[in-house]
């Protein structure tokens, strides 16, 4: 399955460290000891024996570990010759990765390669290695448009200062091309100085992107501006091949450029000389299974340890990054990133380029259950009738999110889950999000027989369904009826649907757009001037202390969707709005985004964690346990707590450990879950306590009390509590 050793001359017996990816909890520690016929240079991939299977290996530096006495070393089963070994970078990034998340460091090392090499045989790998080979066409360069004098501002203060950067843009600003001239800047500046690092790989960059679903046309862009074959992809949309290919080509530098989701942080680039991280206050950038690393943070730590600047771009920045950006002031000096300016819109010369006007509707004083109200019902209609386009948004998919019996209180509750069953229309299904389990809507209701269930709450298909019937009498200026589409989860399912009702809506065949969060971000709509958010009221009040943050970005976002040609908005002797349906037009979040303030509003908010000692003032980890029975997983936690006092295990005296409580949604799959949370004001502490309490954490998952225990995992800087 790979290149056999098979040197006569070499040296049998010579032990290696090798990094695999050994079953979680196993306790086999880090590295594991092979035999090796001959010298392997770290970060080369090997084929070693792992009980009774063959795995893939990186062979790693250090004394290999020490063998049990009357052990013999098992002998590396062959060597992937046709791949370069992984640099030191990529390795110090890894294993960097693996201490501050609390992983192993073969789990973190092989999840980040891609898949297919794991299984590969030495004839299948060669001809990847030719097809990655392959010559491509470069494309001329596409003419560079002009810059706005707050582009050339941000690109001259990259071009003159090491960063890390947080590019400060409203929506509309052309963020996107401060990215494509800083790469074009990073790629072109070692061939100007005619040289070239040492392993003969020229300049790259990475540029990442929140959400696969954005990344063909951010992919187009770059295609147009450098050339197919110097720019690849990378996330988890892709084939297995695919991945490979593009990991092929971003490791040997024939790609020049990596565009891909959180997963391209750990993309093999030996030229690395520009990292640019899009949307960077977005989740998505949190991983939420296996190793819970965040994108983000990685990037600026792989930009400081490979001498790469790094940009974070967003029009409503995290708090974390806001805070670390913060100018000096007397008594304080700043923060670590230089913040880059750009409030205006891009040909905002005069009103039709401007930032949307917020439009609020106070709900309080419409008819109990009004969806859409009259106002922008009007809105939409006169809208519609001018030729443009609107989008409404509803960050809830299906029809509603629950069926309910009033007459013994009966709802489609999920048997497995601690949530309920959303219901479906247009399959007439129960679905549970968490899951997965499905059911056919009743005829009746399972409790008491009755005939009358009754949908609770809005899902974007009813939103679609009501507002085709509301609409039903407008025309287009062209005469055709008004056309009401919906793209979220369920209508994007097939490969390429989502391309294809994006492709519509550009061409101008869609005049009213419904869509979840999956179209409030990152899209360029040049028609849409009207946006509307008709429910966001429940995540005002959420007990989670970074749903504000959360909500205001994804409102601001959504409104940044309106008006983006300023030519078009003009023409039509219009203005772009954003409408939000409200039930608190009070509330400090409307009136942040009365201004577009995000300034104002991240001052609030950050004043609040400061009083609250919050992140970023202070520093979080969580423990979960998922059980069979909540008590066994809460029993877990609560033990781990008690072993770390009662062994005063190291950094304790500056870290909280809060009582065991369950997840909001306690049980998932029939699984129950329960987490404790950890705190401290120093984030060296904490990682300091998180890596002496290892041990204990392993002690206590083996004692027979806890024999109910189905897995537990840490989760270091999480965002969801």
């Amino acid at each position: 399955m790979s290149t056999l050793l098979s040197d006569p001359a070499a040296t049998v017996g010579a032990l290696v460290s090798v990094a695999v990816q050994t079953p979680a909890h196993s306790g086999m520690g880090a590295l594991l000891s092979y035999a090796s016929e001959r010298a392997l240079p770290p970060g080369t991939l090997v084929r070693v024996p792992l009980g009774a299977r063959e795995v893939l290996g990186v062979v790693w530096e250090g004394d290999a570990p020490a063998l049990a006495p009357g052990k013999a070393a098992r002998p590396i089963a062959g060597v992937l010759d046709g791949i370069a070994p992984l640099d030191g970078h990529w390795r110090r990034l890894v294993a960097f990765a693996a201490r501050y998340y609390q992983r192993s460091l073969g789990e973190v090392a092989l999840a980040a390669l891609p898949p297919p090499l794991r299984d590969l045989n030495s004839v299948q790998l060669a001809r990847r290695l030719r097809r990655s080979a392959t010559a491509h066409t470069r494309a001329d360069a596409s003419p560079l448009i002009a810059l706005s004098a707050e582009q050339q501002r941000a690109i001259g203060q990259i071009d003159i200062n090491s960063g890390p950067f947080l590019l400060f843009g409203s929506t509309g600003s052309g963020k996107t091309e401060v990215y494509l001239r800083c790469v074009q800047a990073a790629l072109e500046a070692l061939e100007a100085l005619d040289a070239q690092p040492i392993n003969g790989i020229a300049a790259q960059a990475l540029v990442m992107v929140p959400e696969i679903n954005l990344t063909p046309q951010l992919q187009q862009r770059f295609m147009e501006r450098f050339g197919e074959g110097s720019v690849v992809s990378l996330h988890s949309g892709m084939t297995n091949p695919q991945r490979l290919q593009s990991w092929l080509a971003a490791h040997s530098g024939q790609a020049r450029i990596v565009l891909g989701t959180r997963m391209a942080v750990f993309a093999s680039m030996p030229g690395l000389k520009l990292i640019v991280v899009d949307e960077e206050h977005d989740a998505s950038y949190k991983q939420q299974e296996g190793a819970r690393y965040s994108a983000r943070d990685l990037a600026i730590w792989r930009g400081r340890e490979q001498h790469a600047k790094v940009i974070l771009g967003s029009a409503t920045p995290s708090l974390e990054s806001w805070y670390a950006s913060r100018p000096a002031t007397d008594g304080d000096p700043g923060g670590r990133y230089l913040r880059l300016h750009m409030p205006s819109r891009i040909a905002s010369g005069d009103d039709a380029g401007s930032l949307p006007v917020l439009r609020v509707v106070n709900m309080q004083h419409q008819p109990r259950r009004t969806v859409f109200s009259p106002p922008l019902l009007a809105a939409l209609q006169q809208r519609v009738e001018r030729g443009e386009q609107c989008m409404i948004l509803l960050n809830r998919r299906g029809y509603a999110p629950v069926l309910h019996c009033a007459d013994c209180d009966w709802k489609s509750d999920c048997p497995h889950c601690s949530a309920h069953q959303v219901f479906h229309k247009a399959d007439r299904t129960l679905r549970c999000h968490h899951c997965g389990y499905s059911v056919r809507v009743p005829r009746a209701c399972p409790g008491c027989a009755s005939p009358d269930i009754t949908a609770i709450g809005q899902g974007t298909e009813q939103l679609e369904e009501q507002l085709g019937h509301l609409l039903a009498g407008v025309l287009r200026p062209d005469g055709q009826p008004v056309k009401v589409a919906r793209i979220d989860a369920d209508t994007t399912k097939r490969k390429g649907a989502l391309q294809a009702q994006l492709a519509q809506v550009h061409s101008g065949e869609i005049d009213v757009l419904i869509g979840t969060q999956m179209v409030a971000k990152g899209h360029d709509f040049r028609r849409i001037t009207l946006v509307a958010a008709v429910q966001p009221d429940g995540a005002l009040f959420s007990s989670d202390f970074r749903a504000p943050e959360r909500l205001f970005a994804l409102l601001l976002q959504a409104s940044g969707r309106a008006g983006r040609d300023a030519q078009y908005v003009a023409a039509q002797g219009s203005r772009s709005e954003m409408w939000l349906q409200t039930g608190y037009p009070e509330h400090a979040i409307v009136a942040a985004l009365r201004q577009h303030d995000f300034a104002a509003f991240a001052a609030q908010q950050l004043q609040e964690r400061r009083d609250a000692a919050m992140p970023p003032f202070a520093f979080q980890a969580l423990v979960r346990a998922d059980a069979r029975t909540q008590a066994v997983a809460q029993g877990f936690l609560q033990a781990a707590s008690d072993a770390a006092r009662a062994h005063a295990v190291v950094g304790l005296e500056q870290v909280t450990l809060y009582p065991p409580v369950p997840l909001s949604i306690q049980r998932v799959a029939n699984v129950e879950r329960a987490q404790m949370l950890l705190e401290s004001p120093s984030r060296v502490a904490l990682q300091r306590f998180l890596a002496a309490w290892q041990p204990l954490l392993h002690a206590t998952r083996s004692q027979p009390e806890h024999k109910g225990l189905v897995r537990w995992l840490v989760d270091v800087d999480p965002l969801a509590i």
